[in-house]
């Protein structure tokens, strides 16, 4: 009986994704999402170098292993996986690294960090204080000195790609630094800002750049790329019918946290005009 229920529940699921699918298509002209259901419940979720990795409300970190999120320890508030390594933060704002199979306290304080990065750090501090890393001094630690670069301005998130990082301010603005390198983190040393509104910004190890708004919209930077790394627009997506709160790309599969704290794995289906 359990069973023909949850069967039945399932059914019903995928009945109304599609018809949410079919109303986005027509009448919003967003970019629709074809979504499957991963057990589990998170607030943050992050994807990079075919890891996926999140933290739930209990900060309880989770590593996806065998499609199932395992949890792990340390305790965690935010937690990013990408190609600088494996990382993420405490309630303390203190920093870990995953080194040799264990989590090793990193030099400074953060209350978000990034991997996605071209092998360079980045994150924010509790007072949105805006500091990354370099490569050599990322991979060679602990055996040398981690210099954090701090960047001129304040942010709430920050995000980095192969050659941008993104951030967003405490009033949602969006802001880009360009010329971002393994070498010089800090880029061009100016951020520019992109017009838009959004509360949390992603930007995939392949340059792609995703948000979600502080109404819960989902949202892709269309246009992006090495030599146009601001891109042109802001695209709309749906993954949630109830809306979105976190968001990560990589490997051509996207992953978003609803507000419910339910999780999707998403592929990209272009609405016909």
């Amino acid at each position: 009986m359990v069973v023909a229920y949850n069967k039945l529940h399932r059914g019903a699921i995928k009945v109304y994704q599609s018809i949410l699918l079919l109303f986005f298509c027509q009448f919003l002209h967003t970019l629709a999402l074809d979504c499957t259901m991963v057990s589990g419940n998170l607030k943050e979720i992050d994807a990079g170098s075919g890891s996926v990795v999140g933290v739930n409300n209990q900060n309880e970190a989770f590593v996806l292993i065998d499609n199932v999120f395992t949890k792990i320890s340390p305790s965690l508030t935010h937690f990013s996986v990408g190609p600088a390594g494996q990382l993420g933060v405490d309630s303390a704002n203190n920093i870990f690294k995953l080194q040799s199979g264990s989590f090793i306290m990193f030099p400074g304080r953060l209350k978000q960090v990034d991997a996605g990065g071209d092998q360079i750090l980045a994150g924010v501090t509790k007072n949105d204080e805006i500091f990354c890393l370099n490569m050599d001094a990322n991979n060679k630690w602990p055996c040398s000195t981690t210099p954090w670069v701090q960047l001129n301005g304040r942010l709430k998130h920050y995000s980095c790609g192969p050659y941008s990082c993104w951030g967003v301010s405490a009033d949602d603005k969006i802001w880009i630094m360009k010329d971002v390198s393994n070498k010089a983190c800090s880029g061009s040393g100016n951020f520019e800002n992109i017009s838009g509104r959004l509360s949390m910004i992603e930007v995939a190890t392949d340059g792609s750049v995703f948000g979600v708004s502080s109404q819960k919209e989902l949202f892709q930077r269309t246009g992006v790329s090495r030599s146009n790394p601001a891109g042109t627009d802001w695209q709309q997506m749906v993954a949630c019918p109830n809306g979105q709160q976190h968001v990560s790309f990589d490997l051509g599969v996207l992953w978003v946290v609803c507000v419910d704290g339910s999780i999707r794995k998403c592929t990209s289906r272009q609405c016909s005009k």
